[in-house]
């Protein structure tokens, strides 16, 4: 793992991980852009991931896990994760590799997409 934010990339994760928003809102800029992975598009600004988060966790139960993270010669920075999603019975409903791409300003995630 090679990148300056690796610290902030990993603590983003678990606090995904574990459910705790604010912790991860915490990371973010104010007018963070988000992917709604699972529905296409984007949610822009702090309230709206959460409220995103909070009704996809109503739904599934994703858990990520940073692989690698390498900085870009673009400025942003690629994480590969390992992604399983399972539906709230234990049914999984993915189970694989997935790349994000992270953009940071002011050491804070101002975006993030999948590629």
């Amino acid at each position: 793992m090679s990148s300056k934010y690796t610290s902030i990339i990993r603590k983003a994760y678990e606090g995904f991980n574990n459910r705790k928003v604010e912790h991860v809102l915490a990371l973010m800029e104010q007018d963070v852009h988000w992917p709604k992975a699972f529905e296409g598009g984007h949610v822009k600004g702090q309230i709206e991931v959460a409220a995103y988060w909070r009704k996809q966790w109503s739904e599934i139960n994703p858990k990520v896990e940073p692989v690698m993270i390498i900085d870009r010669e673009d400025g942003k920075v690629e994480v590969t994760v390992d992604q399983l999603v399972k539906d709230l019975g234990g049914n999984i409903l993915f189970d694989g590799q997935t790349v994000h791409v992270f953009t940071f300003k002011d050491e804070m995630i101002q975006r993030m997409d999948i590629s």
